[in-house]
């Protein structure tokens, strides 16, 4: 996906999920992380959208944490999160393709890895806060959500921090039935997870081998699945189905 791509969606996504934020009122409980309120989420999201604006725009070199919010009344909330919103995607349209920016994993430019961190985590929250609104979930097209797995199999879950462990080996093959080439191979060991794209000049081979467990589904269902969003039960499960409850258990974001 190109940038202005990723650009567009947080431009969207973000005025839903305020939107739903607003409707739903700073008590109502966000179901996937049910110690949430919905102050909660729209302060994190709030303070997430300023830390990444501050990098784009001053080309911070090294890892920060996002700043604290200021003390804000639940009528303020909402007017808060849609300015750092706004800020957010004037700063990644206006940035330089050639921005220099400190990132947490390789990607094609800095540019590229805020536009794209900051699109799925957007749209994420976007699904917590119309879940909590118990609104419908506004589509995401097919190509944003099997990049959004492939962010969180080869980028989030390649992290040290990840608790994606398993005592013996174990393999994990991840599959999006209506976006091709959409296929992955999660290793889980005891060291973080190696995860491998079918795409990869390595994946024919790896693909071609049996896995412990495949799951397999359309790629919105199994992007909010993955991500904890959405219930297994949509997806179609063959093998060790001890792998997915251990997904649900340890990978939690």
């Amino acid at each position: 996906m190109e940038i202005t791509e990723f650009v567009e969606t947080l431009r969207l996504d973000g005025a839903l999920l305020a939107d739903a934020a607003e409707e739903a009122g700073p008590d109502a409980t966000i179901p996937a992380c049910p110690e949430w309120r919905m102050r909660d989420l729209v302060t994190h999201i709030g303070r997430v959208h300023r830390w990444a604006t501050e990098i784009v725009t001053q080309g911070a070199q090294q890892p920060s944490r996002p700043a604290e919010a200021p003390d804000l009344t639940d009528d303020e909330l909402v007017a808060w999160l849609r300015e750092g919103h706004h800020h957010l995607v004037l700063a990644l349209h206006a940035a330089p393709r050639d921005l220099a920016a400190w990132s947490f994993w390789p990607a094609p430019s800095p540019l590229a890895f805020w536009a794209r961190r900051q699109a799925h985590e957007t749209s994420v929250h976007r699904v917590d806060a119309q879940q909590a609104l118990g609104a419908s979930l506004t589509p995401l097209p097919s190509a944003f959500a099997a990049d959004g797995i492939d962010e969180l199999l080869t980028g989030i879950h390649s992290l040290d921090r990840s608790a994606l462990r398993t005592d013996v080996p174990r393999t994990l093959r991840v599959r999006a039935t209506d976006s091709p080439g959409a296929e992955w191979t999660v290793h889980l060991s005891d060291a973080p997870p190696r995860m491998v794209r079918t795409s990869a000049p390595d994946g024919p081979s790896e693909a071609a081998k049996p896995a412990d467990c495949t799951i397999e589904g359309p790629a919105e269902e199994l992007y909010l699945a993955l991500w904890n969003r959405l219930p297994w039960d949509a997806m179609t499960i063959t093998g060790d189905e001890a792998l997915p409850r251990l997904w649900k258990e340890r990978a939690g974001i």
